[in-house]
C-alpha cells in the first residue's frame, strides 16, 4: 500500500479492462490494484471530473472512503475526514479527489495530470463502489472482466517463474556439462556441440524427440521445443536438469543417464497430470 496519494511507486500502465467496448486503464502500485475513476465515469458522460465530485461529496460516500481509509492507513486524519462529514450537509459543499487527498492524507486515490495516462485511479474497493453508484449492472460487468483479467496475470506469473526456474536449472547443468565433459582444448564451437547434444537428452527424455526432430516436424512453428511446452512439462524438465546437472558430476554415463532421466520423466509427469486432475475437480 503506498504511504501518500502523491506516490511514485512501481506501477504498471499497460493494463486495461474492455467492458462493454468502454476501455477502463489500471494499474498496479506495490501490490495493490488502482482502477481509473475517470474512465469508469465516461460509462454515464463525457465529464467524468464533474460525475466523480458529485458522488464523493454524498455522506455515505464519504463515511465509506473514511472507513476504508482508517482499516488501511495509519496517516490518515480522522478530523478533517470528520469535517467533510459535517459539510457534506450544505448545498454549495463539494469535495474532489484532490481536496480529499490533501485533506486527508488518503491512500485509497489519486488523480495524475496527463493527456494519456492522467486521470484519477482508486484503490479496487472503491472503484467497484463508485461502478456500483453508475450502475449495478456495470458494476458487475466491471468486476467479472477485472478478476478474468487478474487470473490471466497470475497464470502469466505461474508461466514465467517456471520459465525462470528452468533457465536456473540450465545454467546449472551447464556448468556441470563445462566441468566434467567438455575439455580445455575444445574450441567455442566444438563445445556447442556438446551442450546441444545434452540439451538432447532431455528433450528425448520428456519429448521423445531432439531439437532438430521437431523442427523438422514442426515447420511452421517460431522457436524450439520448450517454447510450446505446458506448465507441467516446464516443472519437469526444471527437476530433470537439475538432476542431470547431478549425475554428470557423478560421472554417469550418457546413455545410463537417458534412461534414468527418462523414467525420471515419466513418474514426474504421472504425478502432475494427477495433482492437475484433481484440482479441476474441485
Amino acid at each position: 500500500m503506498p504511504k501518500s496519494a502523491g506516490y511514485e511507486g512501481s506501477s504498471n500502465l499497460k493494463n486495461t479492462l474492455n467492458v462493454n467496448g468502454l476501455e477502463i486503464r489500471y494499474r498496479t502500485v506495490n501490490e495493490a490494484d488502482y482502477i481509473s475513476l475517470t474512465d469508469l465515469a465516461k460509462y454515464k458522460t463525457d465529464a467524468p471530473d464533474r460525475v466523480i465530485s458529485t458522488w464523493m461529496r454524498i455522506y455515505n460516500t464519504i463515511c465509506y472512503l473514511g472507513t476504508w481509509e482508517i482499516l488501511h492507513n495509519p496517516d490518515f486524519k480522522p478530523h478533517t475526514y470528520e469535517g467533510f462529514k459535517i459539510e457534506s450537509a450544505e448545498n454549495a459543499f463539494w469535495l474532489s479527489p484532490q481536496k480529499w487527498v490533501e485533506g486527508t492524507n488518503a491512500i485509497g486515490m489519486f488523480s495524475k495530470a496527463g493527456r494519456h495516462g492522467g486521470g484519477t485511479f482508486a484503490h479496487k474497493d472503491i472503484a467497484f463502489k463508485f461502478a456500483s453508484w453508475l450502475s449495478v449492472e456495470f458494476e458487475l460487468y466491471v468486476i467479472k472482466e477485472f478478476q478474468r483479467l487478474k487470473a490471466e496475470e497470475y497464470k502469466q506469473l505461474g508461466w514465467e517463474a517456471k520459465r525462470e526456474l528452468a533457465r536456473i536449472n540450465y545454467k546449472i547443468q551447464t556448468d556441470a556439462i563445462k566441468q566434467n565433459l567438455i575439455p580445455k582444448e575444445l574450441t567455442s564451437k566444438q563445445a556447442s556441440i556438446i551442450y546441444a547434444d545434452e540439451a538432447d537428452v532431455l528433450n528425448i527424455a520428456l519429448f521423445g524427440m531432439t531439437a532438430k526432430e521437431w523442427r523438422e516436424k514442426s515447420p511452421d512453428l517460431k522457436g524450439n521445443i520448450r517454447d510450446y511446452a505446458s506448465i507441467n512439462e516446464l516443472i519437469c524438465l526444471s527437476n530433470m536438469e537439475n538432476i542431470n546437472a547431478v549425475l554428470i558430476n557423478d560421472g554417469i554415463p550418457q546413455k545410463e543417464r537417458l534412461i534414468r532421466l527418462n523414467k525420471i520423466a515419466i513418474q514426474q509427469m504421472t504425478i502432475l497430470v494427477e495433482v492437475q486432475g484433481r484440482k479441476l475437480l474441485k
